[in-house]
C-alpha cells in the first residue's frame, strides 16, 4: 500500500492505475538518482541494482540484510567509483556486521582482481573515523598553506590584495585567477571533510579546545570565500548538496536561527548598482568589506573590471574605451585627486554603463546589441570617449553604414555557420561588399562572431 502511494504520488495519479507504472517509475528513479545526485540523496532498494547499475556520486552504501560473499563485493561496488576530486572514497554502514565474517574472503577477492593497467586495483577497508580525521587534517593544513602569503595583518582587504590583485593593472585579476580557483575548491573540500564527521568530531580523537578551533577555522575560511567572490564579481558553481553542507554548518557553529542578510541572494554587484543604488548596493557586501573604504572601492573596481574582460570581446572598442575610464577614475582615487563620495559617483556611473553595453546617449537606431557593437567598431579611433557621441556628420554615415551591415548579414547568414569555413565565407564576402577592405571585414567578422542575435 505504502508502495501504491508513492507511485501515485510520483505520477500524480490513482494508485490503482498508477502501480502498473512501476517499471516506468524504476527507470526514472535510477536516471534521477544518477544523473541528479543533490535532487535524490536516497534510494532504498531490495534485490536489485548490484551488477549493471553504475552511479559514480553514490557514496554511502547501508546494509540491513544478509547476504554472501558475491553478493557483499557486488555491493562494495556500487559505492567505489572514483567521481571528479570530490569523491576519492566509499563509505559502507553495516548493520549485519558482515565484514568482521569475511575480511579473509575480501583479501582474497583483492588479489583476483585485474592489475594489468598498472594500478594497485584493490579493496582496502579503513575505519572511516580515522580516514575522516585525516581528510579534515589534510584540507585544514591545505588551506592554511594556501592562505599563508596573505601579508599581516590579514584583514579583508589583505586577502582581496592577494587573491584578485591591484586594480590599478588590469591583467592581475586574470592572473590571479588560479589562486581563487584553488582558494574556492579548497574551502568547498574542507567542508565535505567537516561534513562526513561533524557529529563525531570527538570520537575521531579532537578535543574540545580543537573542536573549537576547527569550527572557528571553518567560518573564517567561509568568509573569506565569501569576500573573495564579492571582491572579484565571480560566481561559484557550487554542487546542490553544498547548501545542506551550510545548513550543517549553521547547526554546528553559529548554533543560531539562520536570517536572511539580503533580499537579492546571487544577483551581481553590478546588477544591484543598477537596480537600488551605489549605497544600497555597498550595503549587500560582506561586513568586513562595507566597513573598509578601501575594500569596497577595490570590490567595485573588480567586478567592474571583470565585466569588461568577460564581455570585452563582444564589442572590443566600446570595452577598451570603458576600461580606460576606468583606470582614470582608479589613478584619481588612489592620488585622493577626487573625494570618496565622488568616487562613488563616478564609479557607479561607469559600472552603470559597462553592465548596460552603451551609453546614456547612444542613438535610438542602435535598438540591438549586434547594431550597437557594429557602429562602436566602426567609429574612427580619435572618436570621443564619453559617450561615444561624434560629430553629426560622421555619425551620421557610420550610423548608417552599421545598419546596412546588420541588414545585410542578417539576409544572408545559414543556420549554424559559426565554425563552418564555407558559410563563414558567405558572410566575409557580403562584408567585402559593403567595406571593400580585407583587414576590416576580418575585424568586423570576429565582432559578428560573437553577437547571438547573428
Amino acid at each position: 500500500e505504502i508502495y501504491k502511494k508513492m507511485l501515485a504520488d510520483w505520477f500524480n495519479e490513482a494508485p490503482e492505475t498508477a502501480i502498473n507504472k512501476a517499471e516506468q517509475f524504476e527507470i526514472a528513479v535510477k536516471k534521477k538518482f544518477i544523473e541528479e545526485p543533490g535532487q535524490m540523496k536516497l534510494l532504498i532498494i531490495v534485490d536489485k541494482l548490484l551488477t549493471g547499475f553504475d552511479a559514480p556520486s553514490a557514496t554511502y552504501l547501508y546494509i540491513d540484510k544478509q547476504m554472501r560473499d558475491h553478493g557483499l563485493f557486488q555491493a562494495i561496488c556500487r559505492v567505489n567509483r572514483l567521481d571528479g576530486e570530490d569523491k576519492n572514497v566509499g563509505y559502507i554502514v553495516d548493520y549485519k556486521d558482515l565484514f568482521k565474517k569475511v575480511e579473509n574472503a575480501i583479501a582474497v577477492y583483492t588479489s583476483e582482481l585485474d592489475h594489468s593497467g598498472g594500478e594497485n586495483s584493490q579493496i582496502l577497508l579503513q575505519d572511516r573515523l580515522t580516514k575522516g580525521r585525516e581528510k579534515l587534517d589534510r584540507a585544514l593544513e591545505s588551506i592554511d598553506l594556501l592562505c599563508e602569503p596573505v601579508q599581516p595583518p590579514r584583514g579583508e582587504l589583505d586577502y582581496i590584495h592577494y587573491f584578485c590583485g591591484n586594480t590599478e593593472i588590469p591583467a592581475d585579476l586574470a592572473t590571479t585567477a588560479p589562486q581563487r580557483v584553488t582558494l574556492y575548491k579548497s574551502v568547498a573540500a574542507l567542508i565535505r571533510a567537516y561534513a562526513n564527521i561533524a557529529d563525531e568530531l570527538e570520537a575521531a580523537g579532537y578535543s574540545t579546545a580543537e573542536i573549537y578551533r576547527i569550527k572557528y577555522q571553518l567560518d573564517r575560511y567561509l568568509k573569506i570565500r565569501e569576500v573573495i567572490r564579492q571582491a572579484s564579481g565571480e560566481s561559484i558553481d557550487l554542487k546542490a548538496y553544498e547548501a545542506d553542507m551550510r545548513h550543517l554548518i549553521d547547526t554546528y557553529i553559529e548554533a543560531s536561527e539562520p536570517r536572511k542578510i539580503s533580499p537579492f541572494d546571487n544577483i551581481p554587484l553590478l546588477e544591484l548598482l543598477g537596480k537600488i543604488g551605489i549605497d544600497k548596493a555597498i550595503d549587500t557586501l560582506p561586513e568586513g568589506i562595507k566597513k573598509n573604504q578601501e575594500a569596497v572601492a577595490e570590490t567595485i573596481e573588480n567586478n567592474v573590471r571583470s565585466k569588461i574582460v568577460k564581455t570585452s570581446l563582444s564589442d572590443p572598442a566600446y570595452y577598451e574605451k570603458m576600461s580606460a575610464l576606468l583606470d582614470e577614475i582608479i589613478a584619481a582615487r588612489k592620488e585622493k585627486a577626487i573625494d570618496y563620495e565622488e568616487y562613488l559617483q563616478k564609479v557607479a556611473a561607469l559600472a552603470k554603463q559597462v553592465t548596460a553595453g552603451k551609453s546614456a546617449n547612444t542613438p535610438a537606431q542602435l535598438n540591438t546589441p549586434g547594431k550597437l557593437a557594429l557602429y562602436n567598431n566602426l567609429l574612427p579611433k580619435s572618436m570621443p570617449t564619453e559617450g561615444f557621441v561624434a560629430e553629426a556628420s560622421n555619425s551620421y554615415g557610420i550610423l548608417a553604414l552599421a545598419i546596412e551591415i546588420d541588414t545585410k548579414i542578417k539576409s544572408v547568414r545559414s543556420d549554424d555557420w559559426r565554425g563552418n569555413k564555407s558559410k563563414e565565407q558567405q558572410i566575409k564576402s557580403a562584408l567585402y561588399e559593403i567595406l571593400k577592405d580585407f583587414d576590416e571585414v576580418e575585424c568586423i567578422f570576429l565582432i559578428i562572431q560573437q553577437q547571438y542575435e547573428y
